[in-house]
């Protein structure tokens, strides 16, 4: 009979697959003894049921085959072997649940010398942010939320002045120091998960989550979205570089913080431009706000297809709705498309951009920068 064999290949093949491993073991966060533990407790006792159940079946398969007409007879209500089955399997759940359970209450206890930065997930980018010289973040509320302080920082609050608003989507840390990570959800369920660290936290609206790591090699670790949050949930990737001490004071030292950000924030609306900020490149800018807010997870910049419309060759363009209209692609009708996209959608893409606040300053920089990538061609 093939089929014994067959299972018996499976179980061989399962095993070598899991000893063969690319991702056995990543000693990048050094408290994590005790994950690797309750992990492989977890993985014997499951390979065991695993290996024990199949290779069982393949020998009931095998021994009570069908042969010169005689059939197996089956027996019920062997309470005997049910007993035997509900301990056995009573003993297994205790022996997965408890160590985790230990795990856990220790994954969200940080050291007391542990620093602190926290993660924003938004639909569909990440955004960080520090505390500042004083060591505390400032106080947050959903009524602050915009598009210039999406953390929804206090401004009258003074622990928030100096809070470092990471730019881009880079987070440093510094090796060999313990790391407590904040978790916030700005709209829906994400998942800050970075695979080396052998850990990963849900960030639930609404609530603040965390966990904590020391990581103990330097290098630059992508940072995932382990919970499907929408459309462009597969392009929602940011970075975590562990520096050496001098590097990641570097690296602090050119961080905007709150206070500076909020005052660029009020002269881009109306004010008078500083001569530094009028030597900003706004195509640059662009480039930067696009990456930072999200918008590359689902518009290309090289004409490649994806979620939304490539912005090559874009301005200029006539577009066809989904009501049939035309339209040409002009400065009037890319600000709608940005701060009300269910205006008008374009013919073959789903109604799914959430809607974007912009202060006039970064909304002037963002269609500077579809400006830059081109019309349509010539005929």
């Amino acid at each position: 009979m093939a089929l014994p064999w067959v299972l018996i290949l499976i179980v061989a093949g399962a095993v070598g697959f899991h000893l063969a491993s690319p991702w056995w073991q990543t000693p990048v966060a050094s408290n994590w003894q005790q994950m690797d533990d309750a992990l492989m407790l977890t993985l014997f006792i499951t390979a065991a049921a695993f290996v024990l159940i199949n290779l069982f079946l393949a020998y009931v398969v095998w021994r009570f085959r069908h042969r010169d007409g005689v059939r197996a007879a089956s027996e019920h209500g062997n309470k005997a072997l049910e007993a035997w089955l509900v301990g056995l399997t009573t003993v297994g759940i205790v022996a997965l649940l408890a160590p985790g359970l230990s795990v856990y209450a220790k994954l969200i206890h940080p050291p007391a010398d542990a620093m602190v930065f926290e993660v924003l997930g938004q639909q569909w980018q990440w955004h960080y942010r520090l505390p500042g010289k004083d060591g505390k973040l400032g106080l947050t509320d959903v009524r602050y939320m915009s598009a210039a302080n999406p953390f929804g920082i206090n401004p009258d609050d003074p622990d928030g002045q100096d809070d470092v608003l990471v730019q881009g989507q880079e987070i440093h840390i510094p090796i060999n120091r313990p790391v407590k990570v904040m978790l916030r959800s700005q709209d829906v369920l994400h998942d800050f998960f970075v695979p080396q660290f052998r850990t990963r936290m849900n960030m639930v609206p609404g609530m603040v989550t965390s966990f904590w790591f020391t990581p103990t090699k330097a290098g630059k670790f992508e940072v995932m979205c382990a919970q499907l949050c929408g459309i462009g949930h597969f392009n929602m990737r940011s970075y975590v570089v562990v520096d050496s001490a001098e590097a990641y004071a570097t690296w602090l030292a050119v961080q905007p913080v709150f206070a500076a950000r909020a005052a660029a924030s009020v002269t881009g609306g109306g004010g008078t431009a500083t001569p530094a900020a009028a030597a900003v490149d706004p195509v640059h800018q662009g480039r930067l706000l696009a990456q930072s807010r999200g918008c590359v997870a689902c518009h290309s910049a090289d004409g490649s297809a994806g979620v939304g419309p490539s912005w090559k060759g874009l301005y200029g363009r006539m577009e066809t709705m989904t009501d049939s209209a035309t339209v040409k692609v002009d400065e009037a009708y890319l600000k709608q498309s940005i701060t009300d996209p269910k205006a008008r959608v374009v013919r073959g893409f789903a109604p799914v951009m959430p809607q974007q606040q912009f202060s006039d300053a970064d909304l002037d920089a963002l269609l500077a920068y579809i400006k830059s990538l081109g019309g349509p061609a010539a005929h």
